[in-house]
């Protein structure tokens, strides 16, 4: 697939700055020097009062502010979009937000954000798009919630500043989280039709953490505000006056004046600094690590072999702790690790990154991508009472006989005569076109997901956990392809006579339960979609039917917006 990378274009510019005008200067990485400032540790915000030492409910209120942000110590203030609960502590990203389980939260999200966008985007695709054409429509989705469709965030319940409009799906001021589901990592981040995007990029991400104190304490794990930290990773890139850089131009500019298919920035960022550095002792600490990239995928392993030893994956805890050299992760993929700096020989390691953009067949990384972040470890030995025991937290895990029904979701790719993507789509529909998977409430059902594309695509689906079953090879993928562009058919198009070539194994990590995977091109990815809670037999606390329902998409943001996203409803 043809692709212009923002890097390629730098490389070509003398002194790593390239000029099409004044104002337009973009920073070279060399011009940042690594590891100079402190990750920073992110507010923490309780979604939960303790009366009399008894957690109850809590209502928050959270606003998305225009402010100005440091990225890095040789860069001038960049604008963004930052969440908070006033502008002075609003942050990139947003507060950690500590929810505890089975005890409600409720968040009124305000837009305080001004008329017109820090960044270019692009009105020729689905867009959410105010009747007076004022305002920035915002809304907020829980990535990995188990909760009500009114608070899901959908692509079509946004609202502009002070509720002025609303989307046509738009419900209530005041989301309610019923935090009822397993403990784990979750993260918010705006999800608005057409302009997640921009408005990711702009700042607006920030992570959600579910606790249940009774089964996690006894595990042993790393914990407190020291040693148990999210590492929220993501790419940007910057002009020299501080502000953040995305193409204004897209791959087809006669058909998408702005649209590109994947945005890549020159710097990684982990907690709003560039290339931070972080002090820690040698002990183990718990990095609950989130992919917040719009399309960058990161392979992130250690310089000088320390290990990773994960213990979950997106929001649930894997059955036993597997050790790991590397982890592949896509964007807005978890992974919950324990990292014991006791084990190095050495007084720094520096997280490293080695995963191809576009992925899996981009560009190799350079050599200001290829590093994330500093650790600085101290030289003290010390006693360590924290643990990794052998066994975390199993879930029931059902088999292929409980499942209801099949599906298969294909996923397509339409280029221009200059051969150049110009939308992408599930199932060969449009978002606009009539529902078509409504699963009934509390069932398992089989996904058979076709990737006919060249692009390593991450499908979430809202809602719904799944399991990776395998991933099959297509043979003959070019015939195959050409039938379903035909008839997008999967049973008529034989899938069986092409689903026959190499068999990947899950690796052993993802074995659990996820809400989002990495659908491998050219093959069939199977899951075993989940409708219901995994810890417990309960029916869903509220409303799965309700209006305005859910949805499933690819994660790489620039394909979301265009539109590789589907409607997704349920039934009783």
């Amino acid at each position: 697939m043809k692709r212009i990378i923002l890097y390629d274009l730098i490389c070509v510019a003398l002194m790593g700055v390239l000029i099409w005008g004044e104002e337009d200067k973009l920073v070279s990485p060399q011009q940042l020097e690594m590891f100079v400032d402190d990750l920073p540790d992110m507010p923490k915000l309780p979604a939960y009062n303790l009366v009399n030492g008894v957690p109850i409910s809590k209502s928050l209120k959270i606003g998305m502010f225009q402010k100005t942000w440091k990225f890095h110590r040789d860069l001038p203030p960049t604008r963004v979009f930052a969440y908070g609960t006033s502008k002075h502590t609003a942050t990139v990203p947003g507060p950690t937000i500590e929810a505890l389980h089975g005890i409600d939260t409720y968040v009124t999200w305000q837009n305080h954000l001004p008329s017109k966008h820090i960044l270019p985007w692009d009105p020729t695709i689905p867009t959410a798009i105010p009747t007076t054409k004022k305002g920035i429509p915002t809304v907020v989705h829980l990535h990995g919630s188990i909760g009500e469709p009114e608070s899901d965030g959908h692509a079509q319940s946004w609202f502009t500043a002070r509720f002025e409009e609303k989307g046509p799906t738009w419900t209530k001021k005041t989301y309610h989280y019923y935090n009822h589901q397993q403990p784990g990592n979750l993260w918010y981040h705006d999800h608005a039709m057409g302009l997640t995007r921009v408005n990711l990029l702009a700042g607006l991400i920030g992570a959600y953490i579910i606790r249940h104190p009774a089964i996690e304490d006894p595990l042993g794990l790393p914990f407190g505000d020291e040693f148990d930290r999210p590492l929220i990773v993501f790419d940007r890139s910057f002009r020299t006056d501080g502000s953040l850089f995305m193409n204004s131009t897209g791959n087809n500019p006669t058909i998408h004046p702005q649209w590109q298919p994947e945005y890549f920035g020159d710097a990684i960022i982990v907690n709003g600094k560039a290339w931070p550095r972080m002090i820690v002792r040698r002990r183990k600490y718990r990095f609950r690590i989130i992919n917040a990239s719009n399309a960058r995928f990161f392979k992130f392993f250690f310089t000088n072999g320390l290990r990773f030893i994960h213990v979950a994956s997106d929001s649930v805890y894997v059955e036993r702790p597997v050790t790991l050299k590397e982890i592949l992760l896509a964007p807005s993929e978890i992974a919950d690790v324990i990292v014991d700096f006791s084990k190095s020989k050495f007084g720094s390691v520096i997280l490293s990154n080695d995963a191809v953009y576009p992925y899996p067949s981009g560009d190799p990384v350079n050599k200001f991508n290829d590093k994330v972040m500093k650790f600085i470890i101290k030289n003290e030995r010390e006693i360590d009472t924290r643990y990794v025991p052998n066994k975390l937290i199993k879930y029931p895990y059902p088999n292929l006989s409980s499942a209801s029904v099949t599906r298969y979701i294909a996923m397509f790719e339409y280029t221009s005569n200059i051969d150049e993507p110009t939308h992408l789509y599930l199932n060969a529909k449009s978002y606009e076109q009539p529902v078509t998977e409504m699963p009934k409430v509390g069932t398992t059902e089989v996904w058979n997901v076709i990737n006919l594309t060249g692009d390593n695509h991450p499908l979430h689906i809202h809602l719904g956990l799944f399991a990776v079953l395998d991933q099959t090879e297509l043979v003959g993928i070019d015939e195959f392809r050409n039938c379903m562009v035909k008839m997008n058919d999967a049973i008529k198009c034989q899938i069986s006579k092409y689903a026959r070539g190499n068999r990947t194994e899950v690796l052993a990590h993802e074995k659990g339960w996820k809400n989002v995977y990495k659908m491998t091109p050219g093959f069939v990815t199977k899951i075993l979609v989940r409708f219901s809670y995994i810890h417990s037999n309960a029916s869903y606390v509220f409303d799965a039917t309700a209006e305005p329902g859910y949805v499933y998409h690819c994660h790489i943001l620039d394909h979301e917006d265009n539109v590789m996203m589907r409607p997704l409803k349920f039934i009783k």
